[in-house]
């Protein structure tokens, strides 16, 4: 079985990838509750600095899905998925003058999840 931390929801990737071929590589970045709350960000890759804080959490529609090191601490334990609503947020993210903003769902790792992990 194939375990994951982040997923994407099919109408999210649709978004996703429209803006992938309008924007070129791109990257999401769970925010840590600045402007639009903590909702994952989707970023033109080489307009944000990564450095060693930032944890990979998996790809999601070919993208890389990161989160700070210190937010991690508060998420290990859940699994994210990524989805789309109409509406515009108060971020940066590239989907905001679309119309839209991703959202975050979560729910706690299944105990084979956690074990797969070792958190």
């Amino acid at each position: 079985m194939k375990y994951t931390r982040v997923d994407i929801t099919e109408k999210a990737e649709k978004v996703l990838n429209e803006l992938k071929s309008k924007h070129g590589e791109v990257i999401f970045h769970q925010s840590g509750g600045c402007c639009d709350g903590s909702s994952p960000m989707l970023l033109p890759k080489e307009d944000f600095y990564l450095d060693d804080s930032d944890v990979l959490l998996g790809e999601v529609g070919g993208v890389n899905f990161y989160m700070n090191e210190a937010q991690f601490e508060y998420w290990k334990h859940t699994h994210l998925t990524v989805d789309i609503t109409e509406g515009r947020g108060s971020s940066f993210s590239l989907e905001i003058p679309e119309g839209y903003r991703f959202i975050i769902q979560s729910r706690l790792l299944s105990k084979e999840e956690e074990a797969h992990f070792t958190i």
